[in-house]
């Protein structure tokens, strides 16, 4: 993008003020920590609960940042940069998004639904990408700032844009639709997703049409209940199964492992999808609906519809070989998502060495010199240690580029020896599908078995953010990552964390926190249960202990004077009902003797805990543990003339009892998308899904058994699937014999017999699937509050249970 100055203050109608009013942007930034932001970008200083941009502003410039747009102008910034004032910075966002979408006149196609958006926007890329030049949105970029950001990466030499939508209440749409402005729009699958931010399903439907209000055409599925809230003055073209109403009547069947579809339109032609799932076929339908409208021959769209693939949309971090962390984006290869995969790469690094494999880089619009031009300034600004290329462009372009290894084919890279070398070291994994850079992913991933329990990264900042929305902006964040972060993983949730800048994270014991700064956490960390013969190694590392008890004070002192500490952080804890570890009220006085006029040590906070904050029946057991923290700590502050931090909220504290968030919280379960009240857990979302998958499916006969102990005895012909999971990686045994259940394909299958130390089995009967199959253990069905319920336990023990042989791979869409 180029932009100059002067037209910023007209798009936004800002009020300027700044020394240089004639200056050109190239880029548009959101994100402080972001090492793209230099001299040529424009920063909005977006607001937020618990986080505000404009705090940030001192620092960009440090940086060489000169352009924002702010509703407050720092008193120390002014006349050190250019500010456009205005009185919401998103809004200006949005703005200037219009502003800038309106400087180009080539087609725009505009999605929306409740499901397949993003998947049907990347098969269209697929698909058209023959004939276009495509600017489309990155990855799931449909929020009311991704569509801005995403119209925002427009360039000159595009032909089409392609373009997802999202809302989550009412009003949203009004204000994307101006920013899109599709010409063609598509409405997919409506479900059930974001049902509770409107009245009714119809109000739901009626809002993401505001889209299409200037659309030429409008593709979706015929349906009486949609198609009445449609304009009349939109031009419509529907599809329907066995439909004689709809422009295009479709019959499907399954077949050749596929779906057949028979399509009349113009005469009758059948086109082989090569899926058998709905949600598949329906978002393939709209594609081809498209490639009609558009004129595209049968015999084309038959071609290139068999090609299709499914679609990862996400940037995974999964555990490399030699102690490398790999960064799994090697599905795609455009200027827009790699800008965003290194960004992603900076905050999930785990070594300070950084590599990046990288195919030829397509559809960016740019002309090749200047494209790769831009890669390399991309690359150096993220202080990249080497280069792997792959692909004759990118081979020739990047050749004078420092630690650059430049390959022809994948399977060259491959045979090389320095395809084996990697060791202590953060990797970025980013090719075209043509180039098949999956296969550099298998051969690097440490080998583990095909059990995996995925983390969705998004889920658990969005997670941290509802919390933080019931706090003051003042208070301060601890959140829990003992227990190997709820089973989640630890150092890849810290790094998330750490990258949302929370004030503290807490472990269980020394070593967990040992093994966080090893991976590079410099965040501080508080251990919970320190036992002192970690305490030399925990100051080694500048890990901050809990003190419950006064021997164990004077043997922390006894260690801060040997190793010559002066005023070492310690946080003390009181025992104010839960009657686990802490001081007790008759302990305060030898507590307060210890640490008066001892400059070795120094009281970084003063906590408790809640005994029963999930449950309300116990809420005036709760108000009194509230009182005594108040008396016993405002005692400790007084006696030591002291001003620490206090803390006695949990997750469900934070949730329950807002009034008495004091200076920190401490948030553990409800970060991982479990919250211990109903309405709590509607706006939370799904973080951890444990996946399998089938390796064998056969047909027991009536009178057969199936596993130990015959617990199992099949009433008629079953069929049975055996999965590579068992107790061993952490499913209660108590989950089998008919009690649980697994999802395959939508279905639930019930677990059947006992359930063995590596594998348990299944009925599929009258299930559509086959060996190789995901099952779904749990995450959305079956949840893990569901799990835990029907097993007398709490979702604490299920999470925690899954063994560290179980892959862990994490995301972000």
């Amino acid at each position: 993008m180029s932009v100059h100055t002067h037209n910023i203050t007209t798009a936004l109608k800002a009020q300027f003020e700044g020394p240089q009013p004639d200056m050109e942007i190239d880029n548009v930034s959101i994100d402080s920590r972001s090492l793209q932001n230099n001299s040529g970008t424009l920063f909005f200083a977006l607001g937020g609960q618990n986080r505000d941009g404009h705090q940030f502003i001192p620092a960009l410039m440090a940086k060489g940042v000169l352009n924002f747009v702010v509703s407050q102008i720092p008193e120390d910034a002014k006349g050190k940069a250019n500010f456009y004032l205005v009185p919401d910075t998103l809004k200006a966002l949005q703005d200037f998004a219009v502003y800038y979408r309106g400087l180009y006149s080539f087609p725009v196609i505009g999605i929306t639904g409740s499901n397949g958006k993003t998947i049907v926007k990347e098969w269209l890329n697929y698909l058209l990408s023959p004939e276009y030049n495509i600017i489309r949105s990155p990855r799931s970029y449909n929020s009311q700032v991704g569509v801005a950001l995403s119209v925002i990466g427009i360039n000159e030499h595009h032909d089409l844009g392609i373009f997802e939508a999202g809302i989550s209440t009412v009003g949203e749409m009004r204000k994307l639709e101006p920013i899109i402005r599709p010409d063609i729009g598509i409405l997919t699958h409506i479900g059930a997703a974001h049902d509770e931010g409107f009245t009714s399903r119809e109000q739901k439907i009626a809002e993401k049409l505001q889209l299409f209000i200037h659309v030429k055409t409008l593709i979706l599925q015929n349906n009486a209940a949609v198609t009445a809230l449609v304009a009349e003055h939109i031009n419509t073209f529907t599809w329907g199964f066995d439909d004689a109403t709809a422009h295009v009547n479709i019959a499907k069947k399954l077949q050749n492992g596929g779906t057949t579809l028979t399509l009349h339109y113009r005469g009758d032609f059948e086109i082989h999808v090569p899926f058998i799932d709905n949600a598949s076929v329906e978002n393939a339908i709209s594609c081809i609906m498209l490639m009609l409208h558009l004129d595209y021959s049968t015999e084309t769209i038959a071609d290139r519809i068999s090609g299709l693939y499914p679609v990862e949309l996400r940037l995974q971090v999964k555990n490399g070989i030699n102690g490398c962390t790999l960064i799994d984006d090697s599905f795609s290869s455009d200027y827009q998502s790699l800008k965003i995969a290194l960004d992603f790469l900076e905050q999930q690094k785990t070594h300070q060495k950084k590599t990046v494999i990288l195919s030829d880089v397509f559809q960016s619009g740019f002309d090749t010199k200047v494209l790769y031009g831009k890669v390399a300034k991309l690359l150096s600004g993220h202080n990249i240690s080497q280069v792997i290329g792959i692909g004759e462009t990118i081979s020739r372009e990047l050749a004078s580029f420092p630690n650059f290894y430049p390959f022809e084919t994948t399977k060259d890279f491959l045979n090389h020896p320095l395809a084996r070398g990697f060791e202590d070291e953060t990797l970025l994994i980013k090719g075209a599908r043509s180039f098949r850079f999956d296969e550099i992913v298998v051969f690097l991933e440490e080998k583990t078995h095909e059990t995996v329990l995925e983390i969705n990264l998004n889920s658990v900042i969005h997670n941290l953010n509802f919390y933080k929305s019931r706090l003051k902006p003042t208070t301060k964040v601890m959140v829990m990552v003992k227990a190997f972060g709820y089973g989640a993983g630890s150092y890849e949730i810290a790094k998330a964390l750490s990258h949302e800048k929370v004030d503290y994270l807490g472990v269980a014991f020394a070593d967990e926190g040992i093994a966080l700064r090893n991976a590079g956490i410099s965040t501080p960390i508080m251990v919970m249960n320190p036992e002192s013969t970690t305490f030399a190694a925990m100051a080694a590392y500048n890990l901050e202990p809990e003190i419950y008890s006064a021997k164990e004070l004077r043997a922390f002192i006894a260690m801060a004077q040997q190793k010559n500490l002066s005023n070492y952080p310690i946080h003390l804890k009181l025992d104010t009902g839960m009657h686990r570890l802490g001081f007790q009220e008759n302990q305060l006085k030898e507590l307060t003797d210890l640490l008066r006029n001892n400059n070795l040590v120094s009281v970084k906070s003063i906590f408790s805990h809640l005994s029963a904050s999930d449950d309300l029946q116990f809420r005036d057991f709760t108000v009194e543990q509230f009182g005594k923290f108040e008396a016993w700590s405002n005692q400790l502050m007084a006696d030591l003339n002291i001003q620490p931090m206090r803390h006695i909220l949990n997750t469900s504290g934070i949730y329950n009892y807002p009034e008495a968030q004091y200076d920190m919280v401490r948030l553990g379960i409800g970060l991982y998308g479990v919250g211990n009240d109903a309405t709590e857990r509607q706006s939370l979302q799904l973080v951890g899904t444990l996946k399998t998958v089938i390796l064998q499916i056969k047909e027991v006969p009536a009178g057969d058994s199936v596993g130990y102990s015959r617990r199992f005895m099949a009433q008629h012909t079953t069929s049975i699937a055996t999965l590579p999971i068992g107790y061993a990686d952490g499913i209660p045994r108590a989950w089998g014999n008919g009690n649980g259940f697994v999802t395959i394909n939508g279905q639930k299958a019930t677990i059947l017999g006992s359930i063995c130390m590596d594998m348990l089995m299944v009925d599929v009967t009258g299930i559509s699937c086959k060996e190789g199959d995901t099952a779904i253990v749990f995450g959305e069905s079956p949840t893990v509050v569901e799990m835990a319920q029907a097993l007398g336990t709490i979702p604490y023990e299920i999470l925690t249970s899954i063994s560290q042989r179980v892959k862990r791979v994490f995301f972000k869409e």
